[in-house]
């Protein structure tokens, strides 16, 4: 069916508190570039992406509204993967990852929801479907927390049905890291999965060293140790650090991934859907993940990514985290018993209060 119409809109969307991490700093907004595709019988799909704070909002929205907005009008919706390809090409020369492949990613979530819609089937049914019960963590924003914030935090995140917790790491000290994630362990017992997450923080060498002071204190997996672009340095932190890695959600082409996933860099490929470009982009990387025999995770946006993970066998865990946007959708994702259920509602089933988020228009 022919796409009739798109509309691209942008959103900056103030945190409801003031979040932490070893590279971005404190972060107070998120922008939110949304995009609806209306087809000639009537049906509508959507699609978004974010940024951390507005850096990129505008220039993602840009790319929408006046490059891949006209190129798409009157296409088959159903043509998915041609019009991946497509927009994939038409941006290449400007892109070949970064904004490109978020302004890709939030088209290309639209057309899977669309033709869910049309089919009246949840997406992850849509996309074969495996199993709608997926494992979840609460993925804490929480460097800077004091000891005693960062704790309650923690027991309010098992209060809510959380059986997994990820905190960050990456503070001026690396003994203040390992003071927290004693402090982390002690509270979550042995048997609770612990996750850390340096963003990038450190050195190869720092990298090994931190993990190595870690490695008594069970930590499920350390995330984005060093930088992602460095596949040899963190094939090294894989390998001489003692502690499975996750990584991921900085690459933004399934390239990257395949050098990732191949050269045993990561032990849990992290795919953001929002940035990878896309569904269509996120299930050929998690392919690429089974084929070499690893679980695969997720980065953000946990509405979207719970049909994801629920769409293939070798899902891992489900990140949650709150960045304010459950303020604006008319369903928020619920966890219980430590996991999450890949709702039942045609396409991806994220409703939007239009209305609220109105306030917030860029």
């Amino acid at each position: 069916m022919n796409i009739k119409s798109i509309q691209c809109e942008l959103f900056n969307i103030p945190l409801p508190t003031v979040l932490t991490d070893s590279t971005h700093g404190a972060m107070t907004h998120f922008a939110v570039p949304t995009v609806r595709i209306l087809d000639k019988d009537g049906y509508e799909g959507v699609g978004y992406t974010y940024t951390v704070g507005r850096t990129g909002g505008a220039a993602i929205h840009a790319m929408l509204q006046n490059d891949l907005g006209p190129m798409l009008k009157d296409e088959d919706a159903d043509l998915i993967e041609q019009l991946w390809q497509k927009m994939w090409r038409t941006l290449h020369y400007v892109g070949r990852g970064g904004i490109a492949s978020f302004a890709i990613s939030a088209v290309d979530i639209a057309l899977w929801d669309l033709k869910a819609r049309r089919h009246g089937l949840p997406l992850w049914k849509l996309l074969g479907g495996c199993d709608p019960q997926v494992r979840a963590y609460a993925g804490g924003i929480d460097l800077q927390l004091p000891m005693d914030q960062l704790q309650q935090q923690t027991r309010d995140n098992l209060d809510r049905g959380f059986e997994a917790i990820k905190m960050k790491v990456g503070r001026e000290r690396l003994a203040e890291d390992v003071e927290r994630v004693a402090a982390m362990r002690e509270l979550l017992g042995p048997d609770i999965p612990l996750m850390v997450d340096a963003n990038m923080r450190w050195s190869v060498a720092e990298a090994i060293r931190a993990a190595h002071a870690f490695r008594e204190l069970n930590v499920y997996w350390l995330e984005e140790p060093t930088l992602p672009e460095d596949f040899v340095g963190q094939q090294r932190v894989q390998q001489e650090g003692g502690i499975p890695v996750a990584s991921g959600e900085n690459l933004h082409t399934i390239y990257e991934f395949q050098q990732l996933i191949s050269n045993r860099c990561a032990a849990f490929p992290e795919p953001d859907v929002s940035n990878i470009g896309g569904i269509t982009a996120w299930m050929k990387v998690a392919r690429m993940a089974e084929a070499a025999n690893l679980p695969v995770t997720s980065h953000g946006v946990h509405d979207l990514h719970v049909h994801l993970l629920a769409a293939v066998p070798n899902a891992s865990f489900l990140e949650a985290h709150g960045f304010g946007l459950e303020r604006f959708l008319q369903h928020e994702l619920t966890i219980k018993g430590g996991y999450a259920t890949a709702p039942d509602r045609p396409g991806h089933g994220v409703r939007f209060h239009w209305e609220r988020l109105d306030e917030y228009r860029a």
